[in-house]
């Protein structure tokens, strides 16, 4: 059974907490080189981040992109991986509520481990060997990839 959505969370909470995550992204010495060089429009890309995290923590669909493909040409490693989770959970607790911020925090570590075992930082393999099957990966990366719960 899918998380319950709790009462605080919905699509304006979810973009102040992506809004106020990626300006410190934007300004963090790890992430910010990396992030700045790609990303031409900001704003945008939040609008669009809004929408995948709408996808994953409202189960509202509108999301269609694949994350891993987008990360993987990406000069990233398990570190950014480790600092985008402290910057992720010190905005989520610092802009929702506990049961908001320990929902998206959980979902956060889950799409974290994920995009680590698809880029091979992780020491397992894809495929079947990370216990998502392969033909579901086949039907929706961009989501599989992120859902949260596989079981």
């Amino acid at each position: 059974m899918p998380n319950a959505i709790p009462a605080g969370l919905d699509e304006a909470s979810l973009a102040r907490q992506v809004d106020c995550f990626y300006e410190k992204v934007r300004a963090d010495p790890m992430l910010g080189p990396v992030f700045n060089a790609v990303v031409e429009d900001w704003d945008a890309h939040k609008v669009l981040l809004t929408s995948f995290w709408a996808t994953i923590a409202l189960r509202t669909g509108h999301y269609r992109g694949n994350p891993l493909a987008k990360h993987q040409p990406l000069p990233i490693g398990a570190a950014h991986f480790e600092r985008w989770l402290a910057l992720w959970r010190e905005t989520a607790h610092a802009q929702l509520d506990a049961e908001s911020a320990a929902l998206l925090t959980g979902y956060a570590e889950r799409i974290g481990y994920g995009m680590r075992v698809g880029m091979g930082l992780s020491g397992h393999q894809r495929g079947r060997e990370s216990g998502i099957p392969i033909r579901a990966r086949q039907a929706r990366p961009e989501i599989i990839d992120a859902a949260p719960n596989l079981g």
